[in-house]
């Protein structure tokens, strides 16, 4: 049961890696129109007309939501290799265990990092232009939220059910 559970959980960690990685690294959180041309802004850059400019003013938001996305792709990624050691050598229910708790955060600091932008964006670019919207990377990192979350809990069942099952005894008939 342990290896169904870990291996769930580091499947979904993994799955979960992937897109935080991608919607932390792309340019499209929101699309807004911009003078008449079609805008997009990521955590990174923003882009008008097929150009991409560096975000010019440091507002302690940009750098909150960066931090913590940062640190839920890093969260994330200890989770998948703690989940995947605890296939190596044997059954490793601590490492399992800190696993589930390593993904368990990722999808809270990537939570946070998504209310932050989130109440900032609907609050401040929700009155300065009409015709905005929130794009397709944004929704991915609300995906796998859900995903680090999902892994965190599979691989902290796996190591409950490991530690309440007695271990297997050894006899030997002689």
């Amino acid at each position: 049961m342990l290896y169904t559970l870990a291996g769930g959980g580091t499947l979904c960690g993994l799955a979960a890696l992937v897109l935080l990685i991608v919607s932390t690294a792309t340019d499209f959180w929101m699309q807004y129109r911009y003078s008449g041309s079609s805008a997009n802004q990521g955590l990174w850059r923003f882009c008008i007309n097929h150009k991409c400019h560096a975000h010019t003013i440091t507002v302690a938001f940009w750098d909150a939501t960066r931090a913590f996305m940062l640190l839920a792709v890093l969260s994330c990624f200890a989770g998948v290799v703690l989940g995947l050691s605890a296939f190596t050598n044997g059954t490793k229910n601590r490492r399992v265990r800190t696993g589930g708790i390593a993904l368990v955060l990722s999808g809270f600091l990537a939570l946070l990092a998504l209310a932050i932008y989130t109440g900032v964006t609907v609050t401040f670019f929700g009155k300065r232009f009409l015709d905005w919207r929130f794009s397709w990377s944004y929704f991915i990192a609300w995906v796998a939220i859900i995903l680090a979350f999902t892994a965190g809990v599979f691989q902290l069942c796996a190591y409950q059910r490991t530690t309440a099952e007695p271990a297997p005894s050894n006899n030997q008939d002689t």
